[in-house]
């Protein structure tokens, strides 16, 4: 059985043994020794036949050149590729992130400064989340915008007096055009003749009444309060306001009314003498809201149904 080369022998071993087998098998032609050096004398060899053929053991000893050293000035500090200038650039709503980045580290940067209540914050329109979506230019749901409007929050709680310019200023761009909370609604007075202004609706009537200190005479667009309203219920409806003050020859009544029927202008007359007497005296308020002057919506007790304390938020599918 003849032996047979293992095929794990590296291949520089076996360059070597053919290169042995060549020099024993050629003939001398000088007597000066061949000096083989670190060259195998398989090269040797294929060079006499004219072949330059290289290997990577086929280096001179004084042809080897190590790698030049590195010049660190000449090295380029730019990234390989673009850096994006947002740390959101790869999400779905990065403007959107950016915004929240923004407001979070304004709050951790001035967590260290004084707050006050909820109640004591000034009341901010903040941006609705249609006009916030078209601040930003991107669509989000509905609860990331909440949590905006949340931080907003927290900002606007910070001490008017010891708020930086720049969260003035954060706020204010993202508040309302035109902040219904910002301009405070000035308060009724009476003019320089003494008289309270009123007005009042009720379903389709519109009242504006006049009150002035006086002996208790009550007109209604120009005729006094019997000639107005025949119905004792109507009379007695007018000057309810007055009547359960006992306030009823203390004023006098201008009032003017249009539209709906006898019923409904009488109440609207109820309502803006009320709101006319608030001004004269505000600390009849509580008094005219127990006796029914003042409410908030009369046709509340109209659509009362029985069983129900509020009809009017049960679900329209209720059986009837």
């Amino acid at each position: 059985m003849a032996w047979q080369t293992p095929s794990c022998v590296p291949h520089a071993m076996q360059s070597v043994r053919s290169a042995t087998y060549l020099r024993a098998s050629l003939p001398q032609r000088s007597a000066a020794p061949t000096y083989f050096g670190p060259r195998l004398s398989l090269s040797a060899h294929s060079q006499r036949r004219g072949k330059f053929r290289s290997y990577a053991t086929d280096v001179e000893a004084d042809s080897f050149e190590a790698a030049p050293a590195i010049d660190f000035e000449q090295i380029r500090t730019l990234p390989a590729r673009v850096v994006p200038m947002s740390p959101a650039y790869f999400t779905g709503t990065p403007k959107f992130f950016d915004c929240l980045l923004r407001l979070e580290k304004a709050l951790e940067d001035h967590r260290h400064l004084p707050t006050v209540s909820s109640s004591d914050a000034p009341r901010v329109a903040w941006l609705k989340q249609p006009q916030f979506q078209e601040h930003i230019g991107e669509a989000i749901p509905t609860k990331k915008f909440k949590g905006v409007v949340q931080l907003l929050q927290q900002l606007n709680r910070i001490d008017y007096k010891v708020m930086p310019e720049s969260v003035r200023l954060m706020l204010k761009e993202y508040t309302r055009p035109g902040n219904p909370y910002g301009n405070k609604s000035v308060q009724p007075t009476v003019d320089e003749l003494g008289r309270a202004r009123g007005k009042g609706k009720r379903k389709s009537s519109s009242a504006v009444v006049h009150l002035v200190e006086g002996e208790g005479e009550v007109l209604v667009n120009g005729k006094n309060l019997v000639e107005a309203f025949p119905r004792v219920h109507d009379r007695e409806s007018v000057t309810w306001a007055l009547r359960s003050t006992a306030r009823l020859d203390k004023y006098n009544v201008w009032a003017t009314v249009s539209g709906g029927g006898t019923t409904g202008q009488a109440e609207a007359i109820a309502l803006a003498l009320g709101r006319a007497l608030m001004i004269h005296e505000p600390a009849l308020k509580p008094l005219l809201r127990k006796a029914g002057v003042i409410t908030v919506d009369a046709r509340r007790v109209e659509r009362k149904k029985p069983g129900h304390v509020k009809a009017r938020k049960m679900p329209t599918w209720v059986k009837r």
